[in-house]
């Protein structure tokens, strides 16, 4: 299916130390896999349409709801935001997202990659611009979280 983006899993055994772990990032089984993908899915088609050098995207509820806190919500909002106007996004608004991958680090971890799509703003460019982002996710207290910074 060309349309559904890769999910990888991390391999198991073999030498090495993984990923250090927290008491608060919890064990995800596959229903805990299935709802992050249908989560970060619904909040990536809502960065569609919405302007991001807006006071009123910044206040929109429907976008806080991805965080944890809101300084990790300003600081998404802001990098992003950032990322738009110097991929000279049109107005700093994203047309389209697709989901190109899931990553799943380790449980309770994962990152997405995602490439969104939108009017290239320069004088005389009639065509379309994008950028692609590296999304970090954790899941705490039953949900899927936004961690912002690289992934």
């Amino acid at each position: 299916m060309p349309d559904m983006p890769t999910i990888s899993l991390p391999s198991i055994g073999g030498g090495g130390e993984g990923p250090a772990r927290t008491s608060e990032v919890e064990v995800v089984e596959s229903k805990e896999v299935a709802e992050f993908y249908a989560r970060a899915t619904e909040f990536y088609r809502r960065l569609e349409g919405r302007r991001f050098n807006s006071v009123a995207s910044f206040r929109d509820a429907g976008l806080r709801e991805y965080f944890g806190t809101e300084q990790s919500f300003s600081d998404y909002y802001a990098d992003l935001a950032d990322d738009l106007a110097t991929a000279d996004f049109e107005r700093s608004v994203p047309l389209q997202t697709e989901v190109e991958e899931f990553l799943v680090d380790a449980p309770g971890r994962a990152r997405v990659k995602v490439r969104i799509v939108g009017e290239d703003g320069r004088p005389l460019r009639f065509w379309a611009t994008s950028l692609r982002r590296e999304d970090r996710w954790e899941r705490r207290e039953g949900r899927w979280w936004i961690i912002p910074g690289h992934a």
